[in-house]
Formats: structure tokens, sequence, C-alpha cells
């Protein structure tokens, strides 16, 4: 079976299709994974650029509303253009026999109609998947549930994506015959790349949404460099991140971290990412260790409480390590997984960006670690889940024309819903 995967974002938008593509190249399949230029592309797979920085376009030069039109101006726009064209033009020369594709890439639907092949449409939050159980995790609701009006939360992820329509249509210029295919197909499957245990499936989701869990394989456990291994076996110790979320003051944040550690007597482990966190002044002690970046099911299994941002991949990685967490969510879908964590009992209430001290972190620090037994337990369930390896059954499925019977939920569990992606 030949396989394209097609993703766009930050690092937790692209290790998952990774592990899904090494995981289908080791079951024989012919996979080609288009990914941005700035994401390191597996050994062992066959990987091609989208022509899309992702942190040149994430990162604006002001905050103002000036400067942000500016940046979707002259960054944004031409970004999509290119990763939209180039996901169309890789498609066409792989001549694949089904289209995965994460929901940023918005021209994959009309490539997969043009080849006539399935599409399957990949979900690390409840973005495009309606439901009057949950709200859509990127919309301004993402946190309180609003009954039967959860389902139209969904329209802001919609309206969202529609705002780069022109562009879809412009990269029609790369398919056969320069235009789009008259009529859209819906997709044949959802691969839902959520833990269970995180987020238990509502029961209006219908049958072709797939809830796999998240999507690993091991890669990641090879091992942090020395010093990294040689600081976490110095004693009890903080792990924070805010990965891409290069915003505010990211030194007085390292300080507020370090401050609020300390308290509880414990170490920091701060890893800088693309610059939402950062040394206090006065540069290192003994008990402070900065590094840009780590293989998380390394090391984070080896810390006692984790700080992060609440990103989807990170929100998952922690609770697989069995660790419990203080959420501080900054955009997207962030907010949405640290109230789901708090629900689940692994995380303290989230903290607010703008309230972020040492007090407050203290205290949230304080509630997390009275949260380690939960932790543990949801940490060995989620690590019970065969995500990537369930991805790959339904879309082996689709080739033998039968992806609902694969990994749907269980009977009777499951009411038809009109729409979807």
């Amino acid at each position: 079976m030949r396989i394209m995967l097609l993703t766009a974002g930050t690092r937790g938008d692209v290790e998952p299709f990774a592990a899904l593509a090494r995981h289908a190249v080791a079951r024989g399949h012919e996979v080609r994974l288009a990914l941005p230029d700035d994401a390191a592309a597996p050994d062992g797979v066959d990987s091609v650029p989208l022509g899309l920085d992702v942190q040149r376009m994430l990162t604006p030069r002001g905050r103002t509303p000036l400067a942000l039109a500016r940046h979707l101006r002259v960054e944004v726009r031409p970004a999509m253009q290119r990763m939209l064209a180039a996901a169309v033009r890789e498609s066409i020369a792989f001549a694949p026999d089904v289209v995965v594709h994460h929901p940023l890439v918005l021209s994959a639907p009309m490539v997969a109609d043009a080849l006539g092949v399935p599409r399957v449409l990949v979900e690390f939050a409840p973005v495009a998947t309606a439901s009057e159980r949950i709200p859509a995790a990127g919309g301004p609701t993402a946190t309180r549930d609003l009954g039967a009006a959860n389902r139209f939360t969904y329209a802001v992820p919609r309206a969202a994506a529609r705002l780069f329509d022109t562009d879809v249509a412009r990269a029609a210029a790369e398919l056969p015959g320069g235009r789009r295919p008259a009529h859209r197909t819906a997709s044949s499957a959802v691969l839902m790349a959520v833990s269970p245990t995180l987020l238990p499936r509502p029961d209006d989701w219908p049958a072709r949404v797939h809830q796999t869990g998240a999507w690993y394989d091991g890669a990641d456990e090879a091992g942090a460099d020395a010093a990294v291994r040689d600081f976490l076996r110095g004693g009890p110790s903080v792990v924070a991140s805010f990965g891409s979320m290069a915003v505010g003051d990211a030194t007085a944040r390292g300080a507020a971290v370090v401050a609020a550690a300390r308290a509880h007597g414990l170490r920091v482990l701060l890893v800088t990412g693309w610059g939402g966190l950062a040394l206090p002044t006065g540069g290192p002690d003994d008990d402070v260790l900065a590094v840009r970046s780590v293989p998380f099911d390394a090391v984070l299994p080896h810390a006692t409480l984790v700080v992060h941002h609440g990103g989807a991949g990170t929100s998952h990685a922690v609770a697989r390590a069995g660790v419990p967490a203080v959420v501080v969510p900054v955009t997207a879908d962030q907010p949405f997984w640290a109230a789901q964590l708090h629900r689940q009992g692994v995380a303290a209430a989230p903290v607010p960006l703008r309230r972020v001290s040492a007090d407050t972190l203290g205290r949230a620090m304080g509630d997390a670690l009275s949260r380690r037994g939960r932790a543990a337990e949801v940490g060995r369930a989620v690590r019970r889940e065969q995500g990537v390896q369930r991805a790959v059954d339904v879309l082996e499925s689709l080739g033998a024309g039968s992806a609902s019977d694969v990994v749907g939920p269980p009977s009777g569990s499951v009411r038809a819903s009109a729409g979807g992606p």
C-alpha cells in the first residue's frame, strides 16, 4: 500500500506522523512523509519538505495589531501558499493509494479527490469532528461544557480554515489539468490520535472516527545526553518546557519556575525550546540546568513534576510518563488539554499565563505533587494503548474496504451524526 502522509505544525504535529510513518514502513508499506522544512526527517522514511518554516511563521516580530497584520501578510500567507501547493505537488508525484493529512493541510481533500483515492483526516485534539459532548479544542470556549451548544463551537476552526480558501484554489494549479474537482467527498475515516484515558470517547462521534490513542513508537527513548542524565540523578526534579511558545518574558518565567521548585526542594531542568523559558539572571546554579530540547520519553519518567504549556504532544508524553503536571496554557488547543488533565486528576488547576509567578506556581506545584498516585495510574493505562499500531490497522482496512470494522467504538456506543470533516 502506498501511503502519503502530510503534516504541518510544530514538534507535536510532526513526531506522531513520523511514528506512524516508521510503523507503516516496518509493516511493509511504501510511505512518503511531507513535513515542514524545519522538522527533522525520520531515519528510514522517504521524506520531502513542504516549503514551510514553522518557527518563522509562528514568531512575529511584534505583537501590536499592525505588526501582526503585517506578519500575516508577509510571512504566514506566503508560507501557507507554498505548503498547500507543495502538498498537492508531492502527492501527485507519489501517486498514493491513500492520503493521510493534518487539518492544516487544507489542499489534501482536493488532491485525494483528483487522484480518486481515500482520504483520512488526523486530529490530535477534537477540532473538526463535532460533538455535543465536548467543545472544540481550538475555540474560545474550549474549557467550558456548553451542552448541546458544544456542537456550534466547531464553527470557529472551520471559519479559520476558510481564511485560506483562495490559497487552496491557487494550489489547484498543481493538479492534472490545473483545476480542482467539482465535488468534494468526505474523509473515508478520521484518525483521532488521542488517548481514551485522557479523553473518553463521546457517544456521538460517528463510526468512521477511530480513536486510536496517541501515536508513539519508542524512538524518543534513545536517551538524553550525559549532562541531562547526571542532572536527573542528582535529586528530585521539575522538568519545565513551553515548547514552541516563545511569548512574554522568558527570563522572568524561568525565575518563577526555579523559585517555586526550590520552595518544594526540587531541582529544575529548563527546556528552553523556541525561547519560552530562559535561565534566570545570574546564570545557572547547581540545582538548575538549561537545555534547548530533550527526548521527552527518555527524560519525563525520571521527573517528579512537569511544568508545561499543554500542547497535545507534550500532554500525552507527560501522561504516558505517569508524572503529575502544572499546566500554563498559552493558545490553540492548550486550554482544552490543561482543563482535561485537571479533570482527569493528573494536573493542578491550570495557571493562566498572565498570572505566572513564584507564588502561583508554588501553590500549583503543591497541588500537583499530591496527585502522584493518580498520575502513575493514568500513566500505566496510557502506556497500554497501542495508538500507532491501531492507526495502521485502520489504513490497511481501507485497502480491504472495511475501515469501520477495525478500530470503531464498542457496538451500540455510537450515535450517528450528520456532517463532519
